[in-house]
């Protein structure tokens, strides 16, 4: 099955009940048994919903994975990886990441005994000499978030095969559309599925997928234990999102190249992170792990300080300052005092991610439109 059609028939099949085409929303909270612990697969819907299943058996065929457990929000999927791990274990993690995961390892993780090494991924150098005997796993996002550097999956999982350490790749930016982790040599894949997954920006939501059935065991007992689940709609959302995904991030990052190459050639812009330019440093990369380059990309005004960007950002009409990405709409944000606010900026700055940065989540609108309205911000 080709992945556009799994978008719409992974693990899916008309209700048996009624034939519809689509997943009932089961709003309940409990099941009825014919006897105690005697049930039809569910019990109490913390523990499992007709829905959420249904959800985790299509992002589980996009990911080729064997299963998928799904989560209230992005965050609650990372907490619940974190949490098969136990005090003295070591992470490595990319330095270059999402804010809130930084926020979530250093201010909850590291304060219960578990040590993070936060290195520059994309030279692998740098990953195999942070192992310890005590690595137990590595972060590896790719895209990174924000400055769109791009991580060798297949050289990190070998890494951490090596070390005995689990490999887990943060695939939202990319998508299961453009990247496929776990056939990449990664162990496990996780999504904030509030973003593409989702793409209109009205839920909130989190996956983690894999083959590993022990791990996947932990990650279940995390779901029952911790309860992190997203309620029967946010499901029912996220399955009808999923069914336009290809089509969306189509057309996305083909408005996304057109605009980093207009960006990239303009005179008031100093440098564009956008890893389908031939001048990005891991293009070739790109190429060879991705099936296409995105639909995310950053820049910076030449000579500007946070004021130019700050100013620039508030002028313009059709990206919405917003946090967020993935959606059908345009976004553009401040990831300094946004989206990576919680990291200090001592750590940003060591990282590359400047107070200057601009952030554009690309959406579907007409990219005429898009270039019209970047052009009129950059009017003075």
């Amino acid at each position: 099955m080709k992945f556009n059609t799994k978008t719409i028939h992974a693990g899916q099949k008309p209700d048996e009940l009624t034939g519809a085409v689509m997943p009932p929303v089961y709003f309940t909270s409990t099941y009825v048994q014919a006897a105690p612990n005697q049930h039809q697969g569910y019990d109490y819907a913390r523990v499992g919903n007709p829905t959420r299943t249904a959800l985790e058996k299509l992002i589980a065929g996009l990911e080729e994975a064997d299963q998928c457990a799904c989560f209230s929000s992005g965050v609650g999927a990372i907490d619940a990886i974190m949490k098969t791990l136990k005090p003295g274990d070591h992470v490595i993690s990319t330095n270059d990441l999402y804010g809130g995961s930084y926020r979530l390892f250093t201010q909850v993780f590291e304060k219960y005994g578990i040590e993070f090494s936060f290195v520059d991924m994309s030279n692998i150098e740098e990953v195999e000499k942070s192992v310890k005997p005590s690595t137990k796993l590595m972060w590896i996002e790719t895209p990174t978030n924000p400055l769109l550097r791009i991580i060798d999956i297949k050289k990190v999982a070998e890494i951490a095969k090596q070390a005995g350490a689990l490999s887990v790749v943060d695939n939202t930016f990319a998508t299961p559309y453009l990247q496929q982790p776990l056939l990449l040599g990664a162990d496990t894949v996780m999504h904030s599925t509030t973003k593409y997954l989702g793409g209109h920006s009205d839920v909130i939501g989190g996956a983690v997928a894999s083959s590993d059935a022990d791990f996947m065991e932990k990650i279940r007992f995390q779901v029952k234990t911790t309860g992190a689940v997203p309620g029967p709609m946010d499901c029912y959302l996220l399955l009808r999102g999923i069914k336009t995904l290809s089509v969306r991030v189509e057309r996305s990052v083909y408005n996304a190249k057109i605009i980093a190459k207009h960006l990239n050639t303009h005179e008031s812009v100093g440098c564009v992170h956008y890893p389908g330019l031939l001048s990005h440093l891991h293009h070739e990369l790109a190429a060879d792990q991705m099936s296409d380059f995105g639909a995310m990309l950053s820049f910076e005004l030449k000579d500007s300080t946070f004021e130019d960007a700050s100013l620039f950002m508030q002028k313009t009409k059709i990206f919405a300052l917003a946090e967020s990405l993935g959606g059908v709409e345009s976004l553009i944000s401040h990831p300094a005092s946004m989206t990576h606010g919680s990291i200090p900026k001592e750590v940003r700055e060591k990282a590359g991610l400047k107070d200057t940065l601009i952030r554009l989540s690309v959406g579907i609108e007409d990219v005429d439109d898009l270039l019209e309205d970047l052009e009129q911000a950059f009017d003075k």
